[in-house]
């Protein structure tokens, strides 16, 4: 019985010393240790090798980023001055005010530390305290401030970034600064606040035009836009034209920094802005001043709704002044009424140019051999036209006029009986070809083409378009073209810019502008002849003392867009001296209501600002007598 009982305990023995490290086996511990160690050492051995030798450079450049910082450097606009090197149009430093409410509401305190009471104080009290200074400088309400310095985002939460103010002149700014800096009393806290945290500034260059009102609408404004990248939009006028030139390029420096600032051996790459072309125009300012006084005066005392006069230099196609009313001061006008089209009318409103298109219809004839300024024609009381008769603004019964004659007194009829001779296809190709139906190309945006009727017209058409109507056309287009007809018959491209340089002085090449030839020199010399019998008709009104003046008066009914006319548009364009013309000005007044012809509302008007002009450019007064020549013969 006892050895049965032994069996079992012995076979129990040798199980437990199966699944059981006895004390007295150190060699099998010690062996599973090292295999335990072994295996986390492979562990991490093979998560160095995947950091170091595969995934290193994604590390690099995620931690690289996350120090990296970049800010755009903001290049300076250029400046616009006129021919004299007055300053129209320059920028000066100004700053856009920024809050970070979370910032304010713990006046600087890191986020990741637990603020002192002490320090919860400064901060509930930094808000209102800021306000007060914002509005010491700036004006305005308390309130307002106060409510920008604690706003909060989509979510719920504080804010991080809220413009405060979007342009400020630097000067006010370091006003503000240093008042935040010199802290405040705290209720509760003894000492108060050090120093106001939250308030911060970005560049924002501020554009100003020291000529206020003069050019408003020639040299355009600019407008600070209210957002993170401080950009600026151009709305109108030059500004607006040469944007793109007047902007400059921008620069960018890259940083990297820790929570303690810029780590000194760290990348820093810079990339300067290039500041923008400087643009000297071709306009006077002080041309620009009495133009735009005369056409105030003038377009007042007729009731025209709007006007503009031009003045051109006729060798070159420089344009010395371009007035429009009504007009404004870029430095003060609103944003509204920016958005409602504060337009130059000079390239952007199209027109009938009436009489004043008969210099062009004559230029025309003259080069094609077919008129001089004496050829004769009898011109009748009304001439069959379309299904109905072509007029004279004045009634007269059958007058034997020379070409000269039709054009002085204006006769819409005698000058279709002439235009007559030429085909309609070789008419429009003149038209053309005196830049019609085209944009110039002056610096100007929103330039109109104007409309000129195509070779396939019809005969009624054409006789309209010979004495200016049924085609439109802009000012300047207009300008230009009696311009060209009266300078030899050499067409300039009208300009307002005459130089340009780098912010350092380099000069900037132009596009260039060629002149060409549109009619011949003798055809020319017809068509002053023509239009000095204008200002001899009425020398006592027309004259200038100690010039020949040659000029044009224009009458026409204006369009009212549905096919039909309502009101009038006058206009007179002159030119001196009558053998040579330097300085050509053209006025134009729309809807005057206190008379309409052109050599009653717009003749005075033009011939102030080139009583002016003459002598102000240095044109030497003419020698000689103006001619007497026929307007009329004995049939």
């Amino acid at each position: 019985m006892e050895q049965r009982r032994r069996r079992p305990q012995a076979a129990t023995a040798r199980r437990d010393s199966t699944y059981r490290l006895q004390l007295g086996e150190p060699a099998r511990r010690l062996r599973w240790l090292l295999i335990i160690i072994l295996m986390v050492l492979t562990l991490f051995m093979g998560r160095a090798l995947q950091l170091q030798a595969f995934d290193s450079k994604a590390y690099a450049n995620a931690a690289a980023k996350q120090m990296t910082h970049a800010v755009d450097l903001a290049p300076q606009r250029g400046t616009i001055s006129d021919r004299y090197g007055t300053v129209m149009a320059a920028t000066v430093p100004a700053v856009r005010i920024i809050a970070d409410p979370t910032m304010i509401a713990r006046n600087g305190v890191d986020k990741r530390v637990e603020m002192t009471d002490r320090q919860r104080r400064i901060g509930e009290a930094n808000a209102p305290a800021m306000a007060t200074i914002l509005a010491k400088h700036l004006g305005g309400k308390e309130a307002d401030y106060l409510a920008k310095l604690t706003a909060k985002d989509a979510k719920g939460n504080l804010a991080s970034w809220v413009v405060v103010v979007p342009q400020v002149e630097a000067s006010v700014w370091n006003k503000i600064s240093k008042d935040l800096r010199a802290g405040g009393p705290v209720p509760g806290v003894k000492g108060g606040a050090d120093y106001w945290y939250g308030l911060y500034k970005e560049d924002n260059p501020k554009r100003i035009y020291p000529s206020g009102s003069v050019g408003g609408n020639l040299i355009g404004l600019v407008r600070g836009d209210e957002n993170a990248q401080g950009r600026s939009t151009a709305l109108t006028g030059v500004e607006k034209a040469l944007d793109q030139q007047l902007t400059g390029t921008p620069g960018r420096e890259v940083y990297e920094s820790s929570a303690y600032g810029r780590i000194p051996l760290g990348t820093d790459v810079l990339t300067p802005a290039v500041d923008g072309t400087n643009y000297t125009l071709t306009v006077d300012a002080t041309m620009q001043q009495a133009a735009e006084s005369a056409l105030a005066k003038g377009a007042t005392e007729a009731a025209a709704s709007t006007a503009t006069a031009i003045v051109m230099n006729v060798k070159t196609g420089e344009v010395l002044a371009n007035a429009n009313l009504p007009s404004y001061d870029p430095g003060k006008v609103s944003a509204i009424a920016a958005k409602g089209g504060l337009m130059n009318r000079s390239v952007e409103s199209i027109y009938d140019p009436g009489s004043v298109q008969k210099v062009l219809t004559m230029a025309a004839l003259a080069d094609k051999g077919l008129v001089t300024a004496d050829t004769r024609v009898q011109v009748p009381p009304r001439l069959p036209s379309g299904g109905g008769y072509i007029n004279d603004s004045y009634s007269h019964g059958t007058v034997p006029m020379t070409a000269r004659g039709v054009v002085a007194k204006s006769s819409n009829i005698g000058t279709v009986m002439l235009t007559r001779q030429l085909d309609k296809a070789s008419l429009v190709n003149y038209l053309k070809s005196f830049g019609l139906g085209a944009k110039t190309g002056i610096e100007l945006p929103g330039e109109s083409a104007g409309v000129v009727p195509k070779p396939d017209m019809a005969d009624y058409t054409r006789d309209q378009i010979s004495f200016g109507q049924g085609l439109s056309v802009t000012p300047v287009q207009e300008a230009a073209a009696v311009a060209g007809v009266v300078n030899g018959g050499v067409y300039n491209p009208p300009t307002l810019v005459k130089s340009a340089a780098t912010s350092d002085g380099k000069p900037v090449a132009l596009p260039a502008r060629t002149p060409r030839r549109v009619i011949s020199k003798e055809a020319s010399a017809q068509v002053r002849d023509m239009m000095e019998a204008v200002t001899q008709l009425d020398p006592k009104k027309r004259a200038i003392d100690g010039y020949r003046v040659i000029a044009k008066s224009g009458t026409a009914e204006r369009s009212n867009g549905k096919n039909g006319y309502s009101g009038y548009t006058a206009s007179y364009v002159m030119a001196a001296p009558a053998d040579d013309p330097q300085i050509l000005v053209y006025v134009l007044l729309d809807e005057p209501l206190n008379g309409h012809q052109g050599s009653g509302v717009a003749m005075p008007i033009a011939k102030q600002i080139m009583t002016l002009a003459l002598p102000r450019y240095g044109v030497l007064p003419t020698t000689t007598p103006a001619p007497d020549k026929p307007i009329e013969y004995e049939p």
